[in-house]
């Protein structure tokens, strides 16, 4: 961040390098190209940041989130940031240039609100969720998981492969929440060079682990063409070895309420956290009296994970809408379709203070969706651009996208 209206001091953003996992979102999504990276760390040219804030919301462990006010003459350069293991601390300022730092923080935080009026909005965790441990292993310092299992979880003959992929600590400790995801380090270099980018996957157990106290956790992933992570991981066999760093995110967090409804909202592996979220309340939460509700799309039964098992879940555990788009003979359906069929209900359930709602999968759902959203709110008497902000600044509103 370079341009402000004072003087004496500016605001510089910066990335942690003790939390960045290095998965290139930041600089994916930088639309002026300030974020670049060599083979230690990501960094921000204070020369090309302009304020925009793009690469905020996305980043999966905070790290994009920190700044700096620094006199003009001591910016940070490439070159520092580079070598840097941990974020230097803020230095003394004088009082003229603390002065000056107030107003500059006051003229950021309206920037940051500004920016933070898009769907995506600033993420909050909702109240009642537990505090998260983040960033307990790194690349450096990664966890060693062995895998207890590997199985496909779409019929052998969908088009898909779908994995659900448990991994074991042994002696070590992995504390998670449902919500949150581990990084998977690649074995091997890319072309240039360079070690593969840290790949995260949602974890799909409960917090206590895939097997109850078992001190392990679950993965849903898709094997894509040419994707050298899905592939390395789909591939694993039982008794391999994996190193994990994590876990990672602080908001798209289960709400521990037993009087939450909860509106889940997803396609393929996006199911992965709703999957973690209703083994916690069939084990944990018994007899709660909030609604959990999902809508999972897919293209046929075939191509939808835990199908079978899902068949098993009790309604009275799990109130759930499968829908499928590519079924012979039949019209597409979409996950909004389906939620404006059931739009009375829906609109009932998001006058509710104790509603959340949890969006999981392919990016191009997220539009549909919030369409749907409005169109049940209006239905119900309900005004969407109103309430949809609100439920996110009091983390009742999540969107995981990819």
């Amino acid at each position: 961040m370079t341009t402000t209206t004072t003087e004496t001091v500016k605001k510089q953003h910066l990335i942690d390098p003790e939390i960045c996992i290095r998965c290139n979102t930041c600089e994916a999504t930088c639309p002026v190209g300030a974020v670049t990276h060599d083979d230690t760390n990501y960094v921000v040219d204070v020369e090309k940041c302009n304020f925009c804030m793009d690469c905020i919301s996305p980043c999966p462990t905070g790290s994009i989130d920190n700044w700096r006010t620094v006199a003009p003459g001591r910016l940070y350069s490439l070159k520092e940031q580079f070598g840097w293991t941990e974020l230097p601390k803020q230095e003394a300022l004088s009082a003229a240039d603390t002065a000056a730092m107030e107003a500059l923080d006051a003229e950021v935080g309206a920037m940051l609100a500004d920016a933070h009026k898009g769907s995506g909005g600033k993420a909050v965790a909702p109240a009642s969720a537990a505090k998260p441990t983040v960033s307990l292993y790194s690349r450096s310092k990664p966890l060693e998981a062995i895998v207890q299992g590997n199985f496909r979880i779409t019929a052998a003959s969908a088009e898909s492969d779908i994995r659900h992929i448990v991994l074991a600590f042994g002696d070590q400790q992995c504390p998670v929440l449902e919500g949150q995801s581990i990084g998977v380090v690649v074995p091997g270099t890319r072309a240039d060079g360079k070690p593969h980018d840290i790949r995260l996957y949602s974890i799909a157990s409960a917090r206590d682990g895939e097997k109850r106290n078992g001190n392990n956790l679950s993965l849903t992933i898709k094997r894509s063409e040419g994707g050298v992570g899905s592939n390395y991981m789909c591939d694993l066999k039982v008794g391999d070895k994996v190193n994990i760093t994590g876990p990672f995110g602080s908001t798209f967090l289960m709400p521990n309420d037993i009087n939450a409804n909860i509106i889940m909202i997803c396609t393929g592996t996006g199911s992965a956290p709703f999957r973690a979220f209703t083994e916690r309340r069939r084990r944990a939460l018994e007899g709660a009296g909030g609604k959990l509700v999902m809508y999972f799309g897919a293209r046929t039964p075939e191509e939808l994970p835990y199908f079978g098992p899902l068949q098993k879940v009790p309604e009275t555990l799990l109130e759930k809408h499968l829908v499928f788009s590519r079924l012979p003979g039949q019209p597409k359906e979409y996950v909004q379709d389906r939620m404006r069929k059931h739009g009375p209900a829906l609109a009932g359930l998001m006058q509710s203070p104790a509603t959340h709602v949890f969006i999981c999968g392919l990016r191009g759902m997220e539009a549909g969706v919030d369409e749907a959203l409005a169109d049940i709110c209006r239905a119900g008497g309900l005004d969407w651009n109103a309430l949809k902000p609100d439920m996110r600044s009091s983390g009742r509103y999540h969107v995981e996208t990819y």
